[in-house]
């Protein structure tokens, strides 16, 4: 796609700011903007939408461009993408109507909010919002510990809701701009600090129908799954191709050696990348998520073997402020890749679960 932050083009404006960004020195509601100029989240979209046309995967590939050069980028990209793509598969039209043109742009920012509820459809946890009948609508009551692209100048998040009547877990879009709703303060994490990743407080909320993204989460999660999860690979992919095009560059002498095994952990990532590629275009992952479980880990490990290729091809160098470019940063960054939800060991305890149950 056109739009799509080759590396060279992200070079010109994403790479300087990378390290700030990590670390938090620059203001994260300037970022979201800055992607939106460039037409990223109009990758995928119906252009009767307002979008550019292509489909998940080359959002997939805009997002893995973007991850080459900042992993705090990246995850903001990811958050808002991926919450386009709710609104993109929601039967509600007029919340799509209100919400999308603001969100392709990057003038407002968009949350996933819906860790909790894949969590929810593999056993792992109870959701952490109860919705109460009142009138037409709910009363909202509850928290959300960790969403990202939680934007201060104004965002819309996704989250899945326990019917307090027994009824059917419910998706709804929660705006800050709602009587109760309250952000905390950003989170202290170790990295991607800009990327305005904060929790949601949920105190007596009220909603109505044209807040309703999908009123049955068993349906919808399952159908969303695949761009929640394919996206975030992006993350992986371009993490994990940086550091083996970096280990390639800066490995020569003695180093050489290594060469052979970076170019083997550059083919089997590239083959991942087509597995889920043909996966999203077969609608392969809605039947059998499992697969896709599996990608996510393999990945997950190659980018750790890209950064140890990256670090002995360096050599000592990597160990020197002077020398080790953005080596330290994409170490850095690297530890957060296995505990994105859904984190690795969530993920093998399902694929241990689904084993267990087929051989009972």
């Amino acid at each position: 796609m056109n739009a799509s932050l080759t590396p060279q083009e992200g070079a010109g404006w994403l790479a300087p700011q990378a390290e700030a960004l990590n670390l938090g020195r620059i203001d994260g509601d300037t970022l979201l903007p800055q992607l939106g100029q460039r037409d990223l989240f109009r990758i995928g979209v119906p252009a009767s939408l307002g979008g550019i046309g292509g489909d998940t995967f080359d959002a997939l590939e805009a997002i893995a461009d973007v991850a080459e050069q900042s992993l705090t980028a990246a995850f903001v990209a990811w958050g808002q993408r991926t919450f386009i793509e709710y609104l993109l598969q929601t039967p509600n039209e007029a919340l799509r109507a209100r919400w999308l043109p603001a969100l392709l742009s990057g003038e407002f920012a968009g949350a996933t909010g819906l860790s909790n509820a894949m969590k929810f459809l593999s056993g792992i946890e109870s959701l952490s919002i109860t919705a109460t009948p009142q009138g037409a609508g709910w009363r909202l009551d509850g928290h959300l510990p960790w969403v990202t692209n939680l934007r201060k100048a104004g965002f819309v998040a996704a989250a899945a809701v326990a019917r307090a009547d027994g009824g059917t877990p419910a998706v709804v879009a929660l705006c800050d701009r709602l009587p109760g709703v309250t952000r905390s303060a950003d989170l202290d994490l170790l990295a991607l600090r800009a990327s305005n990743t904060a929790a949601i407080a949920i105190d007596a909320v009220e909603i109505g129908p044209e807040d309703v993204l999908h009123e049955d989460a068993r349906f919808f999660c399952p159908r969303v799954r695949p761009a929640f999860l394919s996206l975030q690979l992006g993350l992986s992919i371009g993490l994990a191709r940086v550091a083996l095009r970096s280990a390639q560059a800066v490995g020569r002498g003695a180093h050489r050696i290594l060469l052979p095994q970076v170019e083997a952990a550059a083919t089997e990532l590239e083959q991942l990348v087509g597995l889920v590629h043909s996966g999203l275009d077969e609608q392969q992952f809605i039947a059998d998520p499992a697969a896709l479980f599996r990608i996510r880990i393999r990945l997950a490990e190659i980018v750790q073997t890209a950064l140890g290729l990256e670090l002995d091809a360096t050599g000592g160098r990597a160990y020197l402020n002077a020398h080790n470019g953005d080596f330290s940063r994409r170490w850095l960054e690297a530890a957060f890749i296995p505990v994105i939800t859904p984190s690795l060991t969530q993920l093998q305890g399902e694929l241990a679960k689904q084993a267990a149950s087929c051989t009972a």
